[in-house]
């Protein structure tokens, strides 16, 4: 992201804009609101195909007259480039108004289509851009941020570099919707301009995605959107930055000497593990932590800060194999030409016109990730790389057989291939040329035919384009919705898939799938049960007014507002009599809320919330925050506690016989191993009861063998204190503050560690037992969470003798399930908290975060399944 803000670079940058056919422009303003408004910064894409912003400018022009002058004078007055604003209206006003000439309009644009024809909420860029051209995380908060303030922050400059983005994507999207025959600028140089009106050129990605589906190539062609199969485990997101990453590592490997120096002794003393280390720390040092993981962290950006790190271990991978190549490649030339000569760099943009069977032509254009020369082999390798595994390898030849042979044609010489596949595990599939040149001349043409063919089909016509060949994959495409609509059953039913399976098995396996969303149950009619109410309480001269109900899987809460002269305490005291009344089996629970007091009603027909419904298989990046689920709230969505937040990274749980403690801490376990490796997170238990966890004995998370009996569970807590202090002098030798940082950086990370300690109190009968307990528990409660271990104590007998203050004051998470008495809810839950004593039992719960109380169902797990480790 170029961020400009010296006078000479602007006039530069503008100079090379002069020669650009078509760009995509924005501004921001400082003072927008005042009667002076001021231009702070021009925002400008001449990249139409640019998706991480990598390529666009910000030109900081604030309170410089002069250069928003020359910038209107050499481009907004240039007839010969067309200059695409958003609200052009608004943007005109700082940048020429009525001088500025070939202005497009996206907002008019899309008011002429009209809202209603492209399917979105409003006509805002930002709107235009999620829902019409499919992009996610957008950022919103910086709109109405100062941007008179200096320096401007990372997250100014990223909102303000973006808009330029969405533009150039929802410009494009727009021009298809009216059926113009646009291409993205680099299609359109590459191709001769008698064909610019005919023939679409495709990219050698499309003819990959072709291959793996020719549906989703369609729909690729036609309204855009995402084109990767990734499993739901796979972190998304990651390959462009991973491919910036890598073209950085090339050209700072040729650029600094330090790397250059690493292959001066000679070649014997040459040691790939030694280099490739010293390597990594070089570019972690100099462009990996100043440039991605520092902002990150200064952010506090826990989901970028993640995927960097899976993005860190796949680029060591990558750079160990490198450095293999060049250790071989220096038994041929010199230490200080080893690397620029086998890490190609140069023009990687290619293009060729194919002659296809039809007797026409198809021009395809294309651009490596990478090149490098093998001197053993004498051969130009051409280098791809996946973030993922490839899924379909018929797809995956066709793409590196495209570019070798439109290489081989540009350099006249032989080219084999590679993958690198760098998730989850290193792995090279290397394809020479002998294997690529037949795989280009007797398939390629076919395919390029077909893919004419299909973009030809119009819906409802018969014959569009047939389905995956790999029915397996409609489980992970991006666009499975938008497949399952636009290609109906009719339309595809005379249409015979490539591989001899008909569109009508296609659609009827693709109806035996089964659904992952959960089918609504019947609820109650929860207005007429609150007018009862709101009756109930007016015989007793108690006036509100109704405000709404939502209803849960265990209550209905109906949310009331007292009149004027109404009493908030004459509500809460008429629980028993509203409970008579009402006819109902458990009183209401009755608390004063944020502008009204909220009823609890228990429902007659209450539902149980199943944990397969709310927390899936998938395994997590290894440094994802590990969360534990607590319950399902009002609203149908889990809610979740993160064990690294310091008021939620240790749990005190009470509940008496018959609240579903022991449901709670199974669901609670098993949200944790269906997430999380066995080599990313250690689970300890302590059972006495060994009714608890019996299921879970032998697996391959546990810490150590179930403990059931005091003196085990004293030696259980001492061993954690002891791995606390141990990890505390790795993190004081590496520099780092706490377990998340340290395994951003180690090479062999380390696992958090969550000690579930079920019937606290059977422990407790003893003096001594106890204080041993209480000394552990004191000092992993204070200082266990920055070290990855977490305590989650739990007991049916909640009382004074049992849960001391010394236990309370370390463990600052707090669930109430059912409690046996009034005086056992204020000993888990604090203050003068009773509420507890009046759950409904069988998961009912109160989940307390900081003053907070919130009312939630636990999960239940019916059967217990675990997963591979």
């Amino acid at each position: 992201m170029p961020y400009l803000n010296e006078a000479s670079e602007i006039i530069a940058i503008i100079n090379k804009f002069v020669s650009a056919k078509l760009i995509f422009a924005d501004t921001e303003v400082a003072d927008w609101n005042t009667a002076y408004p001021r231009l702070s910064l021009i925002q400008v894409l001449a990249d139409t195909d640019n998706v991480n912003a990598d390529r666009a400018y910000i030109l900081d022009v604030l309170d410089k007259p002069d250069l928003v002058a020359y910038f209107v004078n050499q481009i907004m007055i240039n007839a010969e480039i067309e200059k695409v604003f958003h609200n052009a209206s608004y943007d005109l006003r700082f940048l020429g108004g009525s001088k500025a000439q070939n202005v497009t309009c996206t907002l008019k644009m899309a008011r002429k289509i009209t809202r209603d024809r492209l399917s979105v909420s409003n006509l805002k860029l930002k709107t235009l851009a999620a829902e019409l051209c499919q992009f996610t995380n957008i950022d919103t908060d910086e709109q109405a941020t100062d941007w008179g303030r200096r320096p401007l922050t990372e997250k100014q400059l990223k909102y303000a570099k973006y808009d330029t983005v969405y533009l150039a994507h929802v410009h494009r999207r727009l021009l298809k919707v009216t059926n113009s025959h646009y291409t993205t600028s680099e299609e359109s140089a590459l191709m001769p301009r008698s064909e610019k009106s005919e023939n679409t050129s495709f990219s050698v990605t499309k003819v990959r995605v072709a291959f793996e589906c020719p549906r989703l190539f369609y729909l690729k062609q036609h309204f855009d959107g995402n084109t990767q199969f990734l499993p739901d485990d796979r972190t998304k997101g990651i390959g462009t930055i991973f491919h910036k990453l890598a073209e950085e590592f090339i050209s700072t490997a040729k650029r600094e000497p330090q790397f250059q120096g690493l292959f001066d002794p000679p070649l014997e003393q040459l040691k790939a593990d030694a280099i490739a280390t010293q390597i990594q720390q070089l570019f972690y040092i100099q462009v990996f932590y100043p440039s991605y993981l520092q902002p990150a962290i200064q952010q506090q950006d826990t989901n970028q800060a993640t995927a960097l790190h899976q993005i860190w271990q796949g680029l060591t991978k990558l750079i160990r194999h490198w450095t293999e190549l060049l250790i071989k490649n220096r038994r041929y030339c010199r230490a200080d030409a080893v690397i620029s000569r086998t890490l190609v760099t140069g023009e990687f943009s290619l293009e060729h016109n194919f002659n296809l069977p039809n007797g026409t032509q198809q021009k395809v254009i294309g651009r490596l990730d990478s090149l490098v020369f093998d001197f053993e082999k004498n051969r130009l390798c051409v280098v791809e790389y996946k973030t993922y595994e490839p899924v379909d390898p018929s797809a995956q030849l066709a793409q590196v057989s495209l570019y070798s042979y439109m290489l081989k044609e540009k350099k006249s010489v032989p080219v084999d291939s590679a993958v690198y596949c760098v998730f989850p595990e290193f792995k090279e599939y290397r394809y020479s040329w002998e294997q690529l040149e037949n795989t280009v001349h007797q398939v390629i043409p076919h395919k390029l035919q077909q893919m004419r063919e299909w973009l030809s089909w119009k819906s409802p016509h018969p014959n569009p384009p047939p389905p995956t060949p790999q029915a397996h994959l409609c489980q992970i495409c991006p666009q499975q919705e938008k497949c399952q609509s636009f290609f109906t059953v009719e339309s595809s039913q005379p249409s015979p898939s490539e591989d001899g399976i008909s569109s009508q098995a296609f659609e009827k396996k693709k109806s035996q799938t089964p659904k992952t969303k959960k089918q609504p149950a019947p609820t109650p009619d929860a207005d007429a049960i609150a007018q009862k109410l709101v009756a109930t309480l007016k015989s007793f001269a108690i006036n509100v007014d109704y405000q709404g109900a939502a209803i849960g899987p265990a209550f209905i809460r109906v949310k009331l507002k007292p009149q004027l002269g109404v009493k908030v305490v004459s509500i809460l005291n008429r629980y028993a009599d509203l409970q008579v009344q009402l006819e109902l089996a458990y009183p209401p629970m009755i608390a004063p809320q944020a502008g009204y007091v909220s009823v609890d009603l228990p429902r007659v027909d209450r539902q149980i919330a199943k944990i397969e419904d709310y927390i899936q298989h998938q395994r997590l990046p290894a440094t994802a925050p590990v969360k534990i689920a607590i319950g399902v709230n009002l609203d149908g969505e889990l809610v979740e506690a993160d064990l690294s937040d310091p008021n939620t990274c240790h749990f005190l749980v009470g509940g008496t016989t018959g609240s579903g403690k022991s449901e709670f801490l199974r669901s609670l376990l098993l949200s944790l191993l269906w997430r999380h490796a066995a080599d990313r997170l250690k689970i300890a238990l302590v059972d006495p009861k060994r009714v608890t966890f019996p299921e879970f004995e032998g697996i391959p998370w546990l810490y150590s063998p179930v403990v059931k009996d005091s003196e085990s569970a004293i030696v259980l807590m001492n061993e954690l204190v002891t791995e606390m202090e141990e990890r505390y002098r790795l993190f004081e030798t590496a520099g780092c503050p706490d377990i998340s940082y340290y395994n951003l950086q180690a090479s062999k990370p380390l696992p958090r560690i969550v000690c579930i300690f079920d019937e606290y109190a059977d422990f407790m009968a003893e003096k001594e037992i106890r204080n041993a307990l209480e000394l552990c528990i004191k000092r992993l409660g204070a200082m266990a969470r920055a070290a990855g271990i977490h305590l989650i104590v739990a007991t049916q007998r909640p009382e004074a003798k049992v849960v001391t203050p010394l236990i309370r004051s370390n463990l600052p998470g707090r669930i109430a399930l059912r409690t046996a008495s009034e005086a056992d809810s204020v000993i888990v839950l604090g203050g003068d908290r009773k509420a507890a004593a009046y759950l409904l039992g069988k998961g009912d719960l109160l989940y307390q975060v900081g003053s907070h109380l919130h009312r939630l169902q636990s999960l239940l797990a019916t059967i217990i399944e675990l997963p591979q480790s």
